[in-house]
């Protein structure tokens, strides 16, 4: 017996196996590819008996799986000397079990999505209601079971900000930019908060760190400026808004922190 007509045997000796086991792809490619061996090389009489028992005998674990039943109804038929017919017929299946595959990927994706959106929802009205201890829980208990979604902290932490919590507003943007340390919303957002914390010191550090990855930015230019102003850094004020309006000449908003800072330093 030849090497290729060894590797087919071994191949289709693996498919009951892999069926117990719920390796519902495998086991088909595993028939598919057997078959294609089994057709490419010449056999003898005594191999060609074998290897038609052992192709009869994996047709019809697949009859008898439940599973490939649901996604495949129709009946896989085998007739010894007809094994191209059986090998399109496992093409095909395999076609099917792909787009259940997709299917099942699809749904549980949008089922994540679902749960953590309701998840959201009660956190949320936790905060509503003022119940700080019962929204953490929530938001802490979301973070862990989804890893690392930055967005989903961020999220939270807009939460948490809108809802006067500047401390966990806080912790849950620093977590995130563990995650992603070159987010620049992160910093800026961070440096939001510190700034209403009035912790000055450490928001002008994010703040420059989020400047080192970019620095055309007019509306972080605009929001640095914005600390230096709740801190009463009159120059440095100034020269944010000048950064911003070297950017966008047409921002008004910097414009008339411009003039501010200037009435201040005069």
């Amino acid at each position: 017996m030849s090497n290729q007509l060894i590797s087919s045997r071994k191949k289709l000796n693996t498919v009951t196996t892999m069926l117990k086991k719920g390796k519902y792809m495998a086991a088909v490619q595993a028939i598919h590819d057997g078959l294609i061996l089994f057709l490419k090389n010449p056999v003898m009489k005594g191999e060609r008996d074998e290897f038609e028992e052992l192709i009869f005998k994996v047709t019809q674990s697949l009859n008898n799986d439940k599973k490939i039943r649901e996604v495949y109804p129709l009946i896989i038929s085998y007739t010894p000397g007809e094994e191209r017919a059986l090998l399109d017929a496992m093409r095909e299946l395999l076609q099917e079990l792909q787009k259940a595959l997709n299917q099942s990927v699809q749904n549980d994706a949008q089922a994540l999505i679902a749960r953590k959106q309701e998840e959201l929802d009660k956190g949320q009205e936790h905060l509503d209601n003022q119940n700080w201890d019962e929204a953490k829980d929530v938001f802490d208990q979301l973070v862990k079971d989804f890893g690392g979604d930055t967005d989903l902290k961020a999220d939270i932490a807009d939460r948490y900000l809108n809802a006067g919590r500047y401390k966990e507003a806080f912790h849950m943007l620093d977590d995130a930019l563990k995650d992603d340390p070159n987010a620049i919303h992160l910093y800026n957002r961070i440096g939001m908060v510190l700034r209403k914390m009035q912790d000055f010191d450490t928001a002008e550090k994010y703040y420059l760190k989020a400047l080192t990855l970019t620095s055309e930015d007019e509306y972080l230019h605009y929001n640095v400026g914005r600390l230096y102003y709740d801190w009463k850094k009159w120059a440095k004020m100034a020269q944010s808004a000048q950064n911003a309006l070297n950017i966008n000449p047409d921002f008004n908003e910097a414009a008339k922190m411009l003039k501010f800072a200037q009435k201040k330093m005069a």
